[in-house]
């Protein structure tokens, strides 16, 4: 075995919630996307929560699977290291670069849902830390519980442009 993977049946329902993509020579190494799209930027932060924008990123479920073709093509070619390498260049690029996607998307989604709550929410980063690591549930959940836990800051969405006049 080439790569310790999660089990492959979990690894297969998981790639099967996804859509699968055309090929595009630009990023050749990503075979799946999410179903749903993202919302536009003016939609509020529960309806992108609901929607599944700062959900597990699905580029670890094609990373998977890729080690699972893997460590099939080596289990073929008897664990001989550098044949796999030489036939299978393709492949270990893809995994790479699904690697990197993984780690780039999860910080992204990570970063943006912590602005989104302290935008939300009246909370410091350190208070927020401290409740979403001892949280057990779904983002959905969390987002309920700080609905009872903090107050609404009231701070209205960016809006572009010119703000509005001063009254007097």
């Amino acid at each position: 075995m080439l790569y310790n993977t999660s089990d492959e049946k979990t690894v297969k329902q998981k790639i099967k919630q996804l859509q699968p993509l055309n090929y595009n020579q630009f990023f050749w190494w990503r075979r799946y996307t999410t179903k749903t799209p993202p919302l536009p930027k003016k939609s509020t932060f529960l309806d992108r929560i609901k929607n599944g924008e700062y959900e597990f990123s699905h580029y670890y479920w094609q990373w998977k699977l890729t080690e699972i073709e893997l460590n099939e093509v080596f289990k073929s070619y008897g664990n001989d290291h550098q044949r796999l390498i030489e036939s299978n260049q393709v492949d270990l690029a893809r995994r790479k670069r699904l690697i990197e996607d993984f780690e780039k998307d999860e910080t992204a989604k990570l970063e943006a849902l912590q602005k989104g709550f302290l935008r939300e929410f009246v909370m410091t980063k350190d208070e927020y830390e401290e409740h979403i690591i001892n949280f057990d549930g779904t983002t959905e959940e969390f987002y309920m519980y700080c609905l009872k836990t903090f107050d609404r800051s009231g701070r209205s969405i960016e809006r572009r442009g010119r703000p509005p006049k001063q009254r007097r």
